[in-house]
Formats: C-alpha cells, structure tokens, sequence
C-alpha cells in the first residue's frame, strides 16, 4: 500500500512508515516566508522614516508642513537649508516626533511608531535644540540627569567618557565640576550635545546647534558630531539645519532644502529629470 502525504495548505508533512502523517513538528512555510522577509525588511529599512507627515498652525490652521515624505538611513549625513520660517525646525521636530502630527506616520527600522514606542523612538533618534536647556548645577549633574529616567535604567553615567568627550572638545579635565550657570552659549550647548552622545542614538537631528555660537565653539561642536559619526557610520546617520553655506559643505553629504513648508531635495530632482529626459 503507497502511503500518501496529508495535504495541509501552508505545511509539509512527511508519510510515516505506516502510512500516517509524520509525528514530526510540522513546518509552516507561509509563517517561515513571512517571518523572513519581516526579518529583511527591518534590517534593510531606513532608521527613520517620515511618510506623508504634516503640521497645520494651531490658530489659522495653515501648512506649517506639507505632506512629506523623507527616509534617513544609516550612513547618510543629510543637511537641511533653507529661509527663516520655511518650516526647518517644524519639520525636524515632527521627525523626533515632539510635537503632534495633523497627518501621515513615522517609522523607525520599518515600524510605524505607536504611542507605547514613542519614548523608545526617542532614545534612539535624538532631538538637539538650537537654544539649550540646562538644569541648575553643575556640568556633571546635568549629564547625569538623563539616567534617572526609565527609558535609561539599563544604562549608567561614564565619567571617563564624558572627560573624553570634552577632551575632544577643547575643555579642561574638570570640565565636569563647572556650574552651568557660569557657562558661556557655546560651552552649554557642548555640554548639551555630550549629554545626548553619551547615551548613543542612532541617528541625530541637530537644529541649528552651532547659530550665535563663537567660531571656536562651532568647530567643537562639528568635531564632537563628526567624531561620534565616525566612530560606527555604518550605523548613525545625522540631519544638520544650518543657514551657513559653508558649513553646510562641510556636515553633510546629502542636501536638502525647505521653501514654504515643503521639503525639496534637489539632486535627487535632477537624477530624476536626468533619468526622464528622452
């Protein structure tokens, strides 16, 4: 007697020596398809990803952003430019997700972000204001500020690291020691920079750190960013707003620009002009 296989849509089950499905665990190939391409899909997704994000003003409900699309992957050191009130900043905190979308969805590693994994996001994808905010105390106290919150309890303040960061930066051993409040803008916004490297985002978006900033500041500050992007580039990417030409030259390899709300990036236009053109 020909033993026959029973036939299950989706499995693969073997005849016993009796003529019997195998008591052997079955496999389920669409669950196995699935769970690979899954697994694809995240590593090869961007690390952030903005698809058709809007911000509407509070009050007269205009277009603070349009509808945008962007994806930042790991590697990619992007520059945003553009005029005053073009919607840089607008743009760039609805990518950290700070502030409420009126439209489209942000993902991270190819996941939609939900409210539970907002503060998760975050921890990976770091927000650097152009003012910063300092609490009262000293240098120190302020680094190891973060490390009371939960999102932080499996990681723990690295003096000697924090030291090198500074080290880097042009600033003396103690360093660390220092009242904030006796600080000058350009060494608290190093300070709020070293307090955000040390925790090792994943990706940065730096709006306008260095505006109003002395030119030594300037340089400490694109060599500290520099610094932490080499150290794993294949893993971190950075987005820079800037209103300086040249430096934007200098942070970044992919430029963008802002006009009205909606973001544009020119060489890409180009290749696909270049690309349709008969």
């Amino acid at each position: 007697m020909t033993a026959e296989a029973a036939s299950v849509p989706g499995q693969i089950r073997t005849a016993g020596s009796r003529g019997q499905p195998d008591a052997r665990p079955v496999c389920n190939l669409s669950m196995l398809t699935h769970n690979h391409l899954s697994s694809l899909h995240a590593e090869n997704a961007p690390l952030a990803e903005a698809n058709r994000i809007a911000r509407r003003g509070a009050r007269r409900g205009q277009w603070l952003l349009h509808p945008t699309d962007f994806a930042l992957r790991a590697g990619e050191r992007a520059v945003l430019t553009g005029p005053s009130g073009s919607g840089k900043s607008v743009f760039l905190r609805a990518l950290a997700l700070l502030d409420p979308l009126d439209g489209g969805e942000v993902r991270w590693h190819g996941e939609a972000v939900s409210r539970s994994r907002m503060v998760h996001y975050r921890r990976h994808v770091a927000y650097l204001r152009q003012r910063p905010a300092l609490l009262d105390g000293s240098v120190e106290d302020n680094l190891r500020y973060p490390y009371t919150l939960a999102v932080y309890r499996d990681a723990q303040f690295d003096a000697a690291r924090a030291r090198a960061f500074f080290a880097a930066a042009g600033r003396a051993s103690d360093f660390l020691s220092r009242d904030a409040s006796d600080l000058s803008g350009g060494e608290a916004q190093i300070v709020a920079l070293v307090r955000v490297l040390q925790l090792d985002p994943e990706a940065l978006l730096l709006d306008e750190p260095t505006a109003s900033l002395d030119p030594e500041s300037v340089r400490a500050v694109e060599a500290l960013v520099a610094g932490w992007f080499d150290q794993a580039r294949t893993a971190r990417a950075t987005v820079w707003v800037s209103h300086d030409p040249a430096q934007a030259q200098r942070v970044g390899a992919r430029h963008l620009t802002m006009r009205e709300g909606m973001l544009e990036e020119p060489a890409a236009r180009a290749a696909y002009a270049q690309g349709a053109a008969p």
